[in-house]
């Protein structure tokens, strides 16, 4: 069992930068990011594995975001910039001990409680 802590979402203006963390409670191989607006689906954000060598990005971050991990404290960070009032909502930690990387988030079995993110106009 793997537990995820996620934590750094808070209010910021359009155009501002923000990074979140996720502690895990292990090394894990396969770790994501997942978000959710009011009244819409999870969606994939970006992901990466375990060496940090592969990294994947939603086609709306691309360019704005960027993910990263640390596994010698075991946490991955995800940086965003450029923030807009659509990147709004709960961001996840997501991890799975597959050995690749998903950005289907059925392919992760481990998930954090959320942190929220909201990007004022």
């Amino acid at each position: 069992q793997v537990q995820l802590v996620e934590s750094g979402g808070v209010l910021v203006q359009t155009g501002g930068s923000l990074r979140l963390s996720c502690a895990a409670s292990s090394l894990i191989y396969a770790m994501g990011w997942f978000r959710q607006a009011p009244g819409k689906e999870r969606e994939f954000v970006a992901a990466i594995n375990l060496s940090g060598s592969a990294t994947y990005y939603a086609d709306s971050v691309k360019g704005r975001f960027a993910i990263s991990r640390r596994n010698a404290n075991n946490t991955l960070y995800l940086q965003m910039n450029s923030l807009k009032p659509e990147d709004t909502g709960v961001y996840y930690c997501a991890a799975d001990g597959k050995f690749y990387v998903s950005r289907d988030r059925r392919e992760y079995h481990y998930w954090g409680q959320g942190t929220q993110v909201t990007v004022s106009s």
